[in-house]
């Protein structure tokens, strides 16, 4: 079969020892339902995954040509794939040795939490002033999919549901750039490996939070909702900066030093 048409699943061994848990679960190639995807697209897509679910780890060291053999394809898709995620500053090259998973510090998730908030919670009261009857209702629907995922303690399936409302409230509020920008920030945390699950709150309580949320969209009080997407941010922040780096001065309440209300 040629290389461009295989899809193979492959050794669940990384170049490291994989943590028990993990040793279960398989990396693939396979392209989105629906999609035309190049090999280098496709293996930054499972390289991102294996990242985020710990199959890659943070701060660990793994060659170009252990992957590549893992995933079954040539060294030149994986090796630009890598660069894609170098650029993205979720990998480093060493020279001669290959890409190291690079680790969250404590700052590097205050800066995008501080970035969130200065951005999305003025857009979540300008989204309450704008959304109409099928914003409310898709957002609806998102919650509900995020309680079935709860219920089922499918922690990765309500994740994409979780990102699925934020990126439907900021659409909402007219500023498609926005969404890319905020897009990029959150996966700069979870695909660093970064979760509040576990950490201080369970699936329960970020869905309550999100469930506030939309209770003040539907309330039609734009306050309300810049209010409680702030708790929800401060939060979270608090929670991954405690497990960044437990005896940090960073982790306690934050308000970014500039204006976050949107006139």
């Amino acid at each position: 079969m040629p290389e461009e048409e295989r899809s193979p699943a492959l050794d669940p061994q990384p170049v490291t020892e994989p943590r028990p848990a993990q040793q279960a679960k398989r990396l693939a190639l396979d392209a989105l339902e629906g999609t035309q995807k190049t090999l280098t697209e496709r293996a930054v897509a499972a390289l991102r995954a294996a990242i985020v679910d710990g199959r890659l780890r943070a701060g660990e060291l793994y060659s170009v040509a252990r992957l590549a053999a893992q995933l079954q394809v040539s060294r030149t898709p994986v090796r630009e794939a890598l660069l894609l995620l170098e650029r993205q500053g979720m990998v480093r090259f060493e020279r001669n040795r290959g890409a190291r998973i690079l680790e969250s510090s404590a700052h590097d998730l205050d800066e995008v939490f501080a970035l969130r908030l200065l951005l999305e919670v003025p857009a979540a009261r300008r989204a309450a002033e704008l959304v109409g009857e099928q914003e409310r209702t898709r957002l609806g629907e998102i919650l509900d999919a995020m309680r079935d995922e709860m219920d089922r303690g499918d922690e990765s399936a309500f994740m994409e549901h979780d990102k699925s409302f934020h990126e439907t409230l900021l659409t909402a509020a007219g500023n498609d750039r926005l969404v890319g920008v905020v897009g990029s920030l959150r996966d700069f945390v979870r695909f660093r490996g970064a979760t509040t699950v576990g950490r201080g709150r369970d699936l329960r309580a970020i869905y309550d939070e999100h469930a506030r949320i939309l209770d003040a969209l539907r309330a039609g009080d734009p306050d309300a909702v810049g209010t409680a997407m702030r708790d929800h941010l401060v939060h979270t922040r608090q929670l991954l900066l405690a497990a960044a780096e437990p005896a940090s001065d960073m982790a306690g309440p934050v308000d970014p030093p500039w204006p976050v209300r949107m006139s």
